[in-house]
């Protein structure tokens, strides 16, 4: 009996690889999540009350949404190695803008510990295609 729940485990570890789909780097995450738009001219900052959420893409970006279903991203100068999407962006700003001046603290969330930070770059807009811009 062991040696058959052995042998099926087996096969469906086998099975499960067979079709498992390649890895995606971050740079293929963010080229999917920004199908179907077209860049726009970079601003440097955006309004922290517009902004529906946000999306890290490891070590390569910060992508924002805003309210209006404009994307933000965000490639944060000098680099980026300890921005990961475990973390949470903290800001602390004394303005109601968010701007590519300010820094955001990376934080672990168990236990809550600041793990690094990141320096803001340019905010490039990328909106959708509409179908009569095409």
């Amino acid at each position: 009996m062991r040696s058959i729940l052995i042998s099926l485990a087996a096969t469906a570890l086998i099975a499960t690889g067979a079709h498992a789909a390649p890895r995606q780097t971050p740079e293929q995450k963010l080229a999917k999540a920004l199908e179907g738009r077209v860049a726009g001219k970079p601003v440097d900052c955006i309004y922290l009350r517009d902004i529906r959420s946000s999306r890290i893409f490891d070590s390569t970006a910060i992508l924002y949404e805003l309210n209006n279903g404009t994307y933000y991203l965000n490639r944060l100068e000098g680099g980026a190695p300890s921005l990961d999407s475990a973390k949470v962006l903290v800001t602390d700003t004394h303005t109601p803008q968010l701007c590519s001046v300010d820094i955001v603290r990376l934080y672990d969330t168990n236990p809550w510990m600041q793990s690094g930070f990141v320096n803001l770059g340019k905010f490039v807009p990328y909106k959708k295609v509409t179908a009569s811009a095409r």
